[in-house]
């Protein structure tokens, strides 16, 4: 959406509505960086708004009118106008007990958390409103708390953890006080509910500088609220095919995937397990025999607890599981489409997998280049198998269950999966197999006909 939309509200609210952009939007307007949402502030009363931009012609919502909110939709969006207000006290480490409408805007974005987001620009246009210094704050890549720090960050236990998430985003330094503030109110953050908390560990992961966030959740203790399953992890060396120690290779993976969900928390679990099954060997080399299994237990016990959905559960577990495999010279034509196969049964791409395994390849800091070639070659020939359309499943052979039991003279069984699996093995091996007459000729055999 664009300021258009904007003009036509400010236009239907009236000249002394002061209506505001504020909040994240301006911050990312002036560092030219999309942004999915227009957050509004405006002098007027809750009931004012409504009823002027119904007059309008605009559907309006009353989604908050007890903390001054309203919701307009505008080209088929939904903006928030909330009135200029102050907070009363902070009890419960997230909402305050009271807000008091009709203050300044000054005020207003004296309660906001860091001064990148304590800015507001006329929607009308207009010059910047910036008390607190944000803007030089954008210039210098700095979140700095507005005022006190700890008093910001005993309103909302979240603040710090939105600190350590805009690091991730924007590549900031968050600055001394503010940093020094958040091991000061671990307490209050333990409060926030871990719906908010994955949320935001979510966009963290998923920021351009994911590693930058990470660090500074374990540098300030964050990580033990959480995450503390990664504590170990730090400091625990790894052998000879490897430059990083356990953390510092699982940061650099998380750095090099695709910043999308599933890959990025695939790359931040993938190793958990390491320093668990960590032992050494006669040769002095370390060994982390079954660290997948293990990974797949402590990955599966964060999720649970941070209630993380069923679809990024299965994708992560899914790369965590063949994180790896990795496909030799020495493997066969059959046995690459058994593994594409086991992609397929786990509704996991060859296109996502291999996307993780680069990361993970890369993040070893050793041999890149010859790393990343080996990857590419293996990824010719698996695309290649892929492209001829193997049969990867029971329903994809050439024979349905209805002709097998036609032509074995029989309903339904165990038998017939039985038969359906020997069949889909055999075309593996032999993909040109899977016609009808070579499928009804082979089913014959093991079924044991003349």
């Amino acid at each position: 959406m664009t300021w258009a939309p904007l003009l036509r509200l400010q236009g239907a609210l009236g000249p002394g509505a002061e209506l505001m952009v504020v909040g994240g939007a301006v911050r990312d307007e002036l560092l030219g960086r999309p942004h999915a949402d227009w957050d509004l502030a405006t002098r007027l009363m809750p009931q004012v708004v409504m009823d002027r931009a119904r007059a309008a012609g605009l559907k309006v919502i009353p989604t908050g009118l007890q903390h001054g909110t309203v919701t307009v939709i505008l080209e088929d969006r939904p903006v928030e106008v909330t009135t200029f207000r102050s907070d009363g006290d902070y009890l419960d480490g997230r909402r305050p007990e009271s807000v008091r409408l009709g203050v300044d805007l000054a005020e207003d974005l004296s309660r906001r958390d860091f001064t990148i987001n304590a800015m507001a620009l006329p929607a009308g246009g207009g010059e910047l409103v910036d008390p607190f210094g944000g803007r030089a704050d954008l210039a210098a890549r700095v979140i700095r708390a507005v005022g006190d720090p700890m008093k910001r960050f005993a309103e909302d236990g979240l603040r710090p953890l939105r600190a350590c998430r805009f690091a991730a985003q924007l590549g900031f330094e968050v600055e001394a006080a503010t940093l020094a503030a958040i091991p000061r109110r671990l307490e209050v953050a333990r409060k926030v509910s871990v719906e908010r908390v994955f949320t935001e560990l979510d966009k963290l992961l998923r920021g351009a500088e994911p590693h930058r966030g990470m660090a500074l959740l374990a540098d300030s203790g964050l990580m033990e609220l959480w995450l503390p399953e990664l504590r170990p992890m730090l400091g625990c060396a790894q052998n000879r095919h490897h430059r990083h120690d356990v953390w510092n290779h699982t940061l650099e993976v998380v750095r090099f995937a695709p910043a999308e969900s599933g890959l990025r928390w695939a790359a931040l679990l993938h190793d958990i397990g390491k320093p668990g099954t960590r032992t050494t060997g006669a040769d002095g080399e370390a060994h982390f025999h079954g660290h997948e299994a293990r990974s797949l237990e402590l990955a599966e016990a964060i999720f649970e607890r941070l209630k993380a959905s069923h679809a990024l559960r299965k994708e992560v577990a899914s790369l965590i599981r063949h994180h790896g495999t990795h496909p030799s010279d020495d493997w066969g034509d059959a046995a690459c489409r058994r593994f594409l196969r086991r992609l397929a049964q786990e509704g996991l791409s060859l296109d996502r997998w291999a996307a993780f395994r680069l990361a993970d390849q890369r993040g070893k800091g050793l041999e890149v280049d010859a790393r990343e070639a080996e990857h590419r070659a293996l990824m010719s020939r698996l695309e290649a198998l892929a492209a001829a359309a193997p049969p990867l499943s029971v329903r994809d052979l050439a024979l349905d269950g209805g002709a097998l039991m036609r032509l074995a003279g029989r309903g339904s069984g165990p038998w017939l999966g039985d038969l359906q699996r020997q069949l889909l093995e055999a075309v593996l091996e032999e993909p040109a197999s899977n016609t009808p007459e070579r499928l009804e000729e082979l089913a014959t055999r093991l079924l044991g006909h003349p």
